[in-house]
């Protein structure tokens, strides 16, 4: 994917800045390693106490949340006295990370190029929509369809908007408008809802568009859209470049993003849920992780082949997550690689989570004793009873075994040609010599090493 020229002029004097910010990142640290070592351990300790007393705040009930409560009342006090003492140097640091990660960022981002894999060689410009479909949910993103005309702005592209009703059958609605003759359709709604007109798409082997007007947003996001711009996205139908992606599907039900099990799952179950997701989660996690609380009966094979169980949250993702640096965590790479990523984590006493929010901290999540991540083409989970799955953020119960398998390249995107394709996880840069010489190339003038 070739960027204007002077989007490349600025891409070098982003990584230039990047570069500088770097090196006084790398100064501070050398220095406070070598002169503050012990206020620095203090500032971890204090994280630990913190994110342990937390613990017993999540998972305890009147005595044991207030202990808690007193706990991080302890750990918040000696962060702030080491700020305190230490505000120069923090604020220094905090500053040059941030133009590290803002420069950084745009550097790569219009600095790189992109590379498809086998499974999207044949991407390119295609011609307008013959006959474009767009439906459209008008109750998500609280509303987003309304405050941005999406009907109206379609209408003026030649494209027909198709308003989901209450009671209507979403999947139903992708049905009549593929065998109706659409070449192209299109969904401007949350995740799950993608998923449903996606599997459409398949079925029929049209085009699939993704119009961010839901929430989050996170497929969008990973395919590399603007999640701000919505009415752009419609330039897909006039203007756009296909590809193909891959899919995932559990028991044959299609998603596009991720199936969790556990912890989220079971709380996303409640009716309350919606209404008042903080005071549902502070109600529900003390019967899950608190003292009372039953083992997990997921069972599945880690990567070595052994049986693994007593998982508080297991995610099955279409295509691995990002989990090894902050920038881009949680997004994925690529959506094209043909696997499924697999993420477990046991959590069982409150040292657990304060280890993980420790290391979190300092950049060293995948260190975490309890955290495993992998990927694979296939996936199996046993359970003893239905087990609960948030797809793609919808609630549904499945009876097991539930078997996951990746879909490579089995679902057409169509994209607005002035997209950038480069998810928040393709864009990430860190502090590591890898990412060095990525900036130095784009410094130089040279392409970035593409993203694959």
């Amino acid at each position: 994917m070739q960027f204007p020229s002077h989007s490349r002029t600025t891409a070098r004097g982003a990584a230039l800045v990047a570069i500088s910010a770097m090196g006084t990142v790398l100064g501070i640290v050398i220095w406070a390693a070598s002169r503050e070592t012990g206020a620095f351990l203090g500032a971890f300790t204090f994280v630990f106490i913190f994110a342990f007393s937390g613990w017993f705040v999540l998972t305890h009930r009147r005595l044991g949340r207030a202990l808690g409560v007193l706990g991080m009342a302890v750990g918040i006090s000696g962060l702030t006295g080491f700020v305190q003492h230490q505000g120069d140097l923090l604020v220094l640091l905090i500053a040059s990370i941030a133009l590290f990660g803002l420069f950084a960022r745009y550097a790569v981002r219009y600095g790189t190029e992109r590379v498809e894999s086998s499974a999207s060689r044949h991407r390119g410009k295609r011609r307008p929509a013959r006959h474009g479909v767009l439906i459209i949910n008008p109750r998500s993103g609280n509303g987003k369809a309304g405050r941005f005309q999406l009907p109206e702005e379609a209408r003026k592209r030649g494209i027909e908007p198709l308003l989901l009703s209450p009671g209507d059958d979403l999947a139903e609605l992708a049905e009549q408008a593929a065998q109706g003759g659409a070449d192209v359709i299109g969904m401007a709604g949350g995740d799950g809802s993608q998923a449903l007109v996606a599997t459409v798409a398949m079925r029929h082997d049209i085009a699939h568009v993704c119009i961010p007007a839901g929430t989050r947003n996170n497929f969008a996001g990973d395919l590399g859209l603007d999640r701000n711009d919505v009415l752009g996205a419609l330039d897909a139908f006039t203007d756009g470049v296909e590809r193909r992606i891959d899919v995932a599907s559990v028991n044959e039900r299609v998603y596009v993003n991720n199936a969790s099990l556990g912890l989220y799952a079971q709380v996303v179950q409640s009716d309350a849920y919606r209404a008042a997701k903080l005071r549902t989660w502070r109600r529900l996690l003390p019967r899950m992780l608190g003292p009372s609380a039953e083992k997990s009966e997921l069972e599945f094979k880690g990567p070595d082949g052994r049986d693994l169980d007593g998982t508080a949250l297991l995610i099955v993702s279409n295509n691995p997550y990002q989990l090894r640096r902050l920038g881009g965590v949680g997004t994925r790479l690529r959506l094209d690689s043909g696997r499924l990523g697999i993420v477990a984590t046991r959590m069982r006493k409150a040292t657990d989570l304060a280890q993980l929010i420790t290391l979190g901290a300092a950049g060293q999540a995948k260190r975490f004793r309890g955290l495993r991540q992998w990927s694979a083409l296939e996936f199996e989970v046993r359970s003893g009873a239905p087990v609960a799955v948030g797809l793609d953020g919808e609630a549904l119960t499945l009876a097991p075994p539930l078997r996951f398998v990746s879909l490579p390249g089995a679902l057409r995107i169509r994209m607005p040609r002035h997209s950038r394709g480069i998810s928040p996880a393709a864009a990430a840069v860190t502090l590591t010599r890898r990412d060095l010489r990525r900036l130095l190339s784009i410094a130089a003038g040279k392409p970035g090493p593409p993203v694959v």
